[in-house]
C-alpha cells in the first residue's frame, strides 16, 4: 500500500471547500441600515461624552446602541432596547433609557420608526416611537440621577424632563437584554447586575432583583460588579476589589421559554475566581418571581471572549452569540487587527458534557456569510459578507430558517466597517441551511 500525502494545491482546495461549507451555513437575504446619526426627541444629551461628533446634542437623544430585540406591535416590526448610552455611568447620566419600535424595510434597505402600539410608520422618532423607563413609583432604594439637582461631578442641572418624570438614565442602569411577557417587560442590567421589571408604559414595577451567587464562587451572597450601587462611595480600586464580577460583565443575555414561564439570564463575563472559560446561565421562574436555583454552564471558546445574547428556539435549545473584542472587516486594508471571531451557536440545556457544560454547535459564522446576490454591497467580497462589529448583541428567529441579527454600534465609538467612519446600525436577515426546531409561544 502506497501512502500519498496531499500536495500544497490539494491542501488549498481542502481549505477552500471548508470555507465554502462554513459560509453556506448562512446566506444573507436582507439588509437594512439605520444611520448612526439618528436622533429622537428628548432632553439634551452627550454633555459628558468625548467623541468626534459635535456635542452636546441639544434637545435630542441618539437612537443607537441596540442591545436586544423582540417582536414588535405587528409582523415585520420590532422592539429594540437601547443600552446605557455612551458606555459608562460617568458619561451617560443625561441619556434616557428606552425601548424603540422600528421597522427594517429589506426592500429599500432603510429602517423606520413605528408607533409602539400600532406599528404604523412615523415620520420621525417622536414620543409615539418609544417606551421610556421611569421609577415614578420610587421602587429603587438608592439615589438615582433624577433625585439630584445636578448631574454627578458637575454644575450642570439635571434636565427637568428627567427630574419631573423620574426617567432612568445611563447613569443608573445599563440595559443589555430584555423580553416581553404578555404586556410587561423584563430587562437585564449590567451595572448591578439586576433583573428589572417594567410596566408596558415604562414604569418600574418592583425593586431591582439582585442576582444570587448560586455557584458559591467566593463568599458573597449576590453577584456585584464594580458599578454596583453598594460601591458608589468607594474608589475605583476598592470597587474592583469588592466586586465578584468584572466591569461590563453583567446580564448581557436573556431568553424566555415558549410558554412564557421562565427566563434564562446569562452573564457576559466569568465570575472572579471562577474557571476561566465558564459563563453562567440562571433560571428564573416568572410565576413565583424568584430564581429556581438551577444554573447552567456555558464554555467560551477562549477565556477573553464574551457573549452578546441568548435567545430561545424551544424549551431546550437556545441561540448564543459569542464574540471576540476586535472590530474591523478582515477584507479592509485599513484594519491591522480585524475581527476574528463572531459566531452564533446553538446550545442544548438538556445535553451536557462530562464537565457539566451545555452542548454547543456552530450555527453561523458571522464573518463568513454567503451573499451570492450581492445584497451586502461593498461589504461583500468574493461572494462573502462579513458582520465584523465589536459588539453584536441581538438575534431573533423569524421563522425556522431565518434569523434577524443586529449590531450594537456603540455610538459613536465603533468603526467595524471603515476605520474612518463610525458604525451605523445594521439589521440583517440570514437564511439557514437547516431548519430550527422552532416553537413559538407567549
Amino acid at each position: 500500500m502506497v501512502l500519498r500525502f496531499p500536495t500544497k494545491l490539494t491542501l488549498a482546495c481542502v481549505f477552500w471547500l471548508l470555507f465554502q461549507v462554513s459560509a453556506k451555513a448562512g446566506e444573507l437575504i436582507g439588509r437594512a441600515i439605520l444611520n448612526a446619526d439618528t436622533f429622537a426627541v428628548g432632553s439634551t444629551s452627550g454633555q459628558f461624552k468625548q467623541t468626534q461628533r459635535s456635542l452636546p446634542f441639544h434637545h435630542a437623544q441618539p437612537v443607537q446602541g441596540f442591545s436586544s430585540v423582540e417582536p414588535g406591535p405587528r409582523p415585520g416590526t420590532y422592539f429594540v432596547l437601547s443600552d446605557n448610552g455612551f458606555g459608562s455611568k460617568a458619561n451617560s447620566p443625561d441619556y434616557h433609557l428606552r425601548i424603540y419600535a422600528v421597522e427594517p424595510d429589506f426592500r429599500n434597505g432603510q429602517v423606520y420608526p413605528v408607533h409602539v402600539k400600532t406599528g404604523d410608520r412615523l415620520p420621525r422618532f417622536n414620543h409615539d416611537s418609544f417606551i421610556e423607563f421611569r421609577d415614578s413609583q420610587r421602587q429603587i432604594s438608592w439615589g438615582i440621577i433624577a433625585d439630584s439637582p445636578n448631574y454627578p461631578q458637575s454644575q450642570i442641572p439635571v434636565s427637568p424632563w428627567i427630574r419631573n418624570q423620574r426617567v432612568l438614565t445611563g447613569g443608573d442602569f445599563d440595559p443589555e437584554s430584555f423580553r416581553r411577557v404578555k404586556s410587561s417587560f423584563w430587562v437585564g442590567d449590567e451595572f448591578g447586575p439586576f433583573l428589572l421589571h417594567f410596566h408596558p408604559r415604562g414604569e418600574l414595577l418592583q425593586p431591582p432583583i439582585p442576582i444570587p451567587n448560586l455557584t458559591q464562587v467566593g463568599t458573597a451572597t449576590t453577584i456585584r460588579s464594580p458599578d454596583h450601587p453598594d460601591f458608589v462611595n468607594l474608589s475605583r480600586e476598592q470597587r474592583q476589589q469588592q466586586a465578584n464580577l468584572p466591569g461590563s460583565g453583567g446580564l448581557e443575555g436573556m431568553a424566555i421559554n415558549p410558554a412564557g414561564t421562565k427566563l434564562y439570564l446569562m452573564l457576559e463575563k466569568t465570575l472572579v475566581g471562577d474557571k476561566p472559560k465558564r459563563l453562567l446561565i440562571y433560571e428564573f421562574d416568572l410565576t413565583a418571581q424568584k430564581f429556581t436555583g438551577q444554573v447552567f454552564q456555558y464554555q467560551l471558546e477562549q477565556p477573553h471572549y464574551a457573549i452578546g445574547e441568548i435567545t430561545a428556539i424551544n424549551d431546550r435549545e437556545f441561540l448564543v452569540i459569542e464574540r471576540d473584542h476586535r472590530q474591523g472587516d478582515p477584507n479592509h486594508p485599513g484594519f491591522k487587527q480585524p475581527a476574528q471571531f463572531k459566531r452564533i451557536y446553538k446550545i442544548n440545556l438538556n445535553q451536557r458534557d462530562g464537565d457539566g457544560y451545555v452542548s454547543k454547535k456552530l450555527l453561523v459564522d458571522l464573518l463568513r456569510i454567503a451573499d451570492p446576490r450581492g445584497i451586502g454591497g461593498r461589504a461583500t467580497k468574493n461572494g462573502i459578507f462579513t458582520f465584523p462589529f465589536v459588539t453584536i448583541e441581538s438575534v431573533l428567529p423569524i421563522d425556522r430558517r431565518t434569523l434577524l441579527v443586529i449590531n450594537d454600534n456603540n455610538y459613536a465609538d465603533s468603526v467595524g466597517r471603515d476605520p474612518k467612519q463610525v458604525d451605523n446600525t445594521e439589521f440583517i436577515l440570514i437564511r439557514l441551511r437547516q431548519d430550527l426546531d422552532l416553537e413559538v409561544g407567549r
